[in-house]
């Protein structure tokens, strides 16, 4: 996703700790109570249609549209939303049911019912945007329902995991009578049918909402509402959070603000900072279509030299882990497949695989990343990157960072060799760290053909309801990944939220796949 764009579960199996400051309070209703609560990130949408979009927007999507599931608090396990109940109705897990509870509506009272979430899901995959989660729906054959509240999703093969895809934003439920069956919605006027209407929408500023009077579902809401202002820049967010224009922040702090938050060093001492586990993690992305990198000793070269504890020490100032595996630590199933591959950065190593396999140095090699969309810090990042690399001598590495628009355009085109991208998880579940990167259509535009991956392994573990009993051909399929090297993990996040004192309910914002329940926060009463 984030794309794609992490936390607890106990399927996910993380633990969702946030580490809290503080004195308990009271809560009420007070005026000041009922002003909405502004939240600061640097994750703008890139379209308002959850057809199309499959990345960070999800954070916006997560409280304007609702799911037939969703991912309660403190739970990695879906739990209805929408539907009464949803189950498999066979043993195969190909067939999926759900019953939806009665008398839903959308936001001005058109019906939410089956043909309403058949539309849903089958605009997707008719549209087929580029940018959109169509891959992440591409098991579903077709939808059939009956009366007013039965649908029934007809599966191509098995997919134990379809349950945690129908909690997340890719399943969004859209009012057929707004959004065209056959292209994105345009306009900005959408249909809600979350706890929150949006109210207003300025692209790159903010996004305004309230609640949603005609939403009656799981979430209970602890406020009126939230506005979102949207930063392209750290630096402007955070003074944002230092002169009280915004109340929290959420994505997007660079590690130096972070340690100064933390040392007490902000010129605001009525300001917080909150962790979490985080399971966003880094990458770089290799299109073996360039001659320079279609030979494997490059890539692997390149794994065995990079040196992950420096780049976090260095540039990341240990806000991040080092990260060996395309699954990070925490989820069921991890493995440190690359560190067993290659072990601790080695010259020597590096230089004799690109001997072995016949390869003039210095590699001649230009690293492509976003400059805005996973904060400034990505430039230090690379030139980090860079400067490894090049010390060796084995390579000579430019870099050349693009907007997200461009940089997005850039990789539909196909004109990148080695470029960098974030993974926020779709839900929390081994098997999405590692499906949406493989494939002839995947998450990073570069398709990963592998027939033991795609037509064995990954198969073999979606026909496990139990995840944890899949965990055994996820770790080969991680072994497969790294020695192929052809996406080169490099580091998994920790989540840190700042935020303001008299803001509360920011232990219970976060939910398994990390995306704000922005209906948990509230303002303190008293302190």
């Amino acid at each position: 996703m984030f794309r794609r764009k992490k936390l607890l579960g106990s399927t996910a199996m993380i633990s969702a700790a946030v580490v809290l400051a503080g004195c308990s309070s009271l809560t009420g209703g007070s005026e000041e109570n009922d002003e909405p609560i502004v939240v600061g990130t640097t994750s703008e949408p890139t379209v308002l249609d959850p057809a199309g979009a499959w990345d960070g927007s999800w954070e916006l999507y997560r409280n304007v549209y609702r799911t037939l599931l969703y991912f309660p608090k403190s739970s990695g396990t879906p739990k209805p939303d929408a539907a009464q109940e949803c189950s498999f109705t066979d043993n195969s897990s190909q067939v999926y049911r759900c019953t939806l509870k009665d008398g839903l509506t959308f936001e001005g009272g058109n019906a939410l019912d089956a043909q309403a979430v058949k539309h849903s899901f089958e605009r997707t995959l008719a549209i087929k945007d580029p940018g959109g989660p169509g891959p992440l729906l591409e098991s579903i054959d077709r939808i059939e329902t009956s009366g007013e509240n039965t649908v029934v999703f007809h599966l191509k093969k098995s997919n134990a995991t379809f349950p945690l895809i129908l909690a997340t934003p890719a399943a969004s439920l859209v009012d057929p009578a707004t959004f065209p069956a056959d292209k994105l919605l345009q306009s900005r006027d959408i249909v809600a049918s979350g706890p929150y209407k949006l109210a207003a929408y300025t692209p790159g500023e903010r996004a305004e909402l309230v609640r949603n009077d005609q939403y009656e579902g799981p979430a209970k809401l602890r406020n009126e509402a939230v506005t979102i202002r949207y930063f392209g820049d750290s630096g402007p967010m955070l003074k944002a959070l230092e002169d009280e224009e915004i109340d929290l922040t959420y994505r997007g702090l660079a590690p130096q603000q972070i340690t100064a938050i933390q040392d007490g060093e902000s010129s605001n001492r009525n300001i917080t900072l909150h962790e979490a586990t985080g399971t966003e993690i880094r990458y770089l992305v290799f299109n073996p279509a360039f001659d320079a990198v279609a030979e494997p000793a490059v890539r692997q070269s390149i794994a065995q030299l990079i040196d992950r504890k420096t780049l976090v020490r260095e540039v990341y100032q240990r806000t991040a882990e080092p990260l060996y595996s395309m699954v990070p630590g925490g989820i069921t199933g991890h493995t440190s497949a690359y560190f067993d591959q290659y072990g601790e950065p080695n010259q020597d190593k590096a230089e004799q695989l690109l001997a072995d396999a016949g390869i003039s140095t210095p590699v001649r090699l230009k690293l492509w990343y976003s400059t805005d969309r996973y904060g400034t810090i990505t430039a230090a990042e690379f030139e980090e990157i860079r400067r490894q690399l090049n010390e060796s001598g084995l390579f000579d590495v430019e870099i050349e960072g693009r907007t997200w628009e461009d940089f997005q355009e850039g990789i539909e085109n196909g004109e990148y060799a080695v470029f960098g991208r974030g993974w926020f998880p779709d839900f929390p579940d081994a098997d999405n760290y590692i499906g949406p990167f493989v494939g002839a259509n995947t998450s990073v535009g570069v398709p990963y053909e592998d027939e033991r991956l795609t037509g064995e392994l990954l198969p073999d573990s979606r026909r496990q309801s139990v995840r944890a009993a899949a965990g055994e051909t996820l770790k080969e399929a991680q072994r497969i990944l790294a020695e192929d090297a052809r996406l080169l993990p490099l580091w998994q996040g920790r989540l840190y939220l700042a935020a303001h004192n008299e803001i509360a309910g920011i232990e219970w914002t976060i939910d398994a796949s990390t995306i704000m329940h922005l209906w948990e926060l509230h303002r303190k009463e008293s302190w």
